[in-house]
C-alpha cells in the first residue's frame, strides 16, 4: 500500500463499516478486510479497476463521488474515505457534505498545492508546476480543484467540521517532524490527511 493508505488504515477502528471512494486497485479495502475485520466496500470510477477488484473478491461498485453518494442512507458507515480524489471531483464541498451525512467520520487525503516546490516552480518559471505528485500537464490533468492545507482547513471551519486528527507527510518518507504546525505543514507537506466529523456527533 502507499504511505497515505497505511496512515488512513491506522485511523480506522477494527470491525467498523467503511466506504472507500475512489478505491482504485482495492489495496486499502483488502487490508481493512483481512487485518482489521472491517465491513469495507468501495466505489471506483475506472471500470478496469472495478473489474480487477471484483475478480479479487472485493465488494467494489462502479460509480463516482459527485453523483452516487446521494443514494446512500444517513450514517450508513462509520468511516467514509476519499483518498487523493478531492482535487479531482467537480464539487468538493458537496462531496464532503455527503461523506459526513452517510458516515460518522470522513477521512480525506489530498496532495498539498501549497508545497514549497510548487510555489517556487510557479514563481521562477511562470508555468504550472510539475512534480512527482503533480505530474500531469495542465491540459490533461484530472485535478480541477487543487487546494492547500490552509484552504482545506478554512473549508472545514466554514462547514463546521471538527478535525479530530490531521497530518502532513512526504511522498516517500514518514510523517514529518513539523506536523504540529499547520503553517509549516502547508509549506513542507507534500500530501495531507484529515479525520473529520460533524460538530455534535
Amino acid at each position: 500500500m502507499r504511505l497515505d493508505q497505511r496512515l488512513i488504515a491506522d485511523m480506522i477502528r477494527p470491525g467498523t463499516r467503511v466506504l472507500d471512494i475512489g478505491s482504485g486497485d482495492g489495496a486499502l479495502l483488502d487490508y481493512l478486510f483481512r487485518t482489521r475485520g472491517c465491513d469495507a466496500r468501495g466505489i471506483e470510477i475506472d471500470m478496469g479497476e472495478v473489474t480487477r477488484s471484483v475478480a479479487h473478491g472485493l465488494p467494489v461498485m462502479h460509480g463516482d463521488a459527485d453523483h452516487d453518494l446521494a443514494h446512500y442512507p444517513d450514517e450508513a458507515f462509520d468511516y467514509v474515505v476519499l483518498q487523493r480524489t478531492l482535487q479531482a471531483v467537480e464539487r468538493p464541498r458537496e462531496v464532503l457534505r455527503q461523506m459526513l451525512r452517510i458516515g460518522r467520520h470522513a477521512i480525506v487525503s489530498f496532495p498539498n498545492f501549497g508545497h514549497w516546490q510548487l510555489r517556487l516552480k510557479l514563481l521562477t518559471t511562470g508555468r504550472m508546476p510539475m512534480t512527482t505528485v503533480w505530474h500531469t500537464p495542465w491540459y490533461q490533468t484530472p485535478n480541477i480543484h487543487p487546494c492547500t492545507i490552509l484552504d482545506f482547513l478554512m473549508l472545514c471551519r466554514e462547514e463546521g467540521y471538527v478535525v479530530e486528527q490531521w497530518m502532513a507527510v512526504d511522498e516517500v518518507g514518514e510523517r514529518a517532524p513539523w506536523r504540529r504546525s499547520i503553517r509549516l505543514a502547508n509549506l513542507f507537506g507534500e500530501q495531507a490527511l484529515f479525520l473529520l466529523r460533524r460538530r455534535g456527533h
